[in-house]
């Protein structure tokens, strides 16, 4: 089964300081048919004014991934870390029994953007943890995160795993899913998968396929979601 979630019928948020779009359930938008995809819980894009951002606020039990599109963040937790994070770096906060931490948009100028992902972990508790990095662009298939870190990828509390998706145009690219499930988000570009156009923003969801095959129209970025 393949399910297309358009862009521009996710849940829209705007604060003033903040306008977000849900792919899922998210604070006041709900939405009984978009509550999460396997252990994926939340992919929020986010567009952050100069200066503001989120104060001090709690998780726990939570794998919680950033992504910086545009600008940089300003990351404090209540475990001691005191971070940027830039345009192109990867940020996961395990909030295991529980953690603090605020978010802010480092320029008094220009305006931040970021997705911001939550996975559910297979394990409650233990201690918080956190993990930042950069990954070289390159074709095809970067590991970003998995339940074991190989390749240098960040380690996740569940068994899934991210990969990012760099295709130029006339690109294809086939993912083999054995008994798995996979989310596709797309950040840029158009990508074609059999009748299907995939535009900035949209959400592909698949279950019970041999494969994901697609094709670039153009240059393309995504994020690959492999889960159980």
């Amino acid at each position: 089964m393949i399910t297309l979630r358009k862009a521009d019928e996710r849940g829209k948020a705007h604060f003033g300081w903040l306008k977000s779009r849900h792919s899922f359930s998210f604070g006041s938008y709900y939405d009984p048919a978009h509550m999460g995809f396997s252990a994926l819980r939340v992919i929020n894009d986010d567009w952050v004014a100069p200066g503001a951002g989120f104060d001090t606020h709690g998780h726990r039990d939570m794998e919680i991934i950033t992504l910086v599109l545009q600008g940089a963040i300003v990351h404090k937790d209540s475990a001691g870390n005191e971070k940027i994070l830039p345009a192109g770096e990867f940020q996961l906060m395990s909030a295991g029994s529980g953690v603090y931490h605020s978010e802010y948009n480092a320029s008094q100028s220009d305006e931040l953007r970021f997705l911001q992902i939550w996975i559910m972990p297979d394990k409650q508790g233990g201690a918080p943890g956190y993990q930042q990095q950069h990954f070289a662009s390159k074709p095809g298939l970067t590991i970003v995160a998995s339940p074991d870190g190989r390749d240098g990828s960040l380690t996740l509390k569940q068994q899934a795993q991210l990969l990012r998706v760099s295709m130029a145009a006339d690109d294809q690219l086939s993912y083999p899913l054995p008994g798995r499930k996979v989310y596709l988000h797309l950040i840029s570009g158009e990508l074609q998968l059999d009748n299907i156009t995939m535009r900035p923003g949209d959400g592909l969801m698949v279950s019970g396929e041999a494969a994901l095959q697609l094709t670039a129209s153009q240059q393309s970025e995504a994020l690959l979601f492999d889960l159980r």
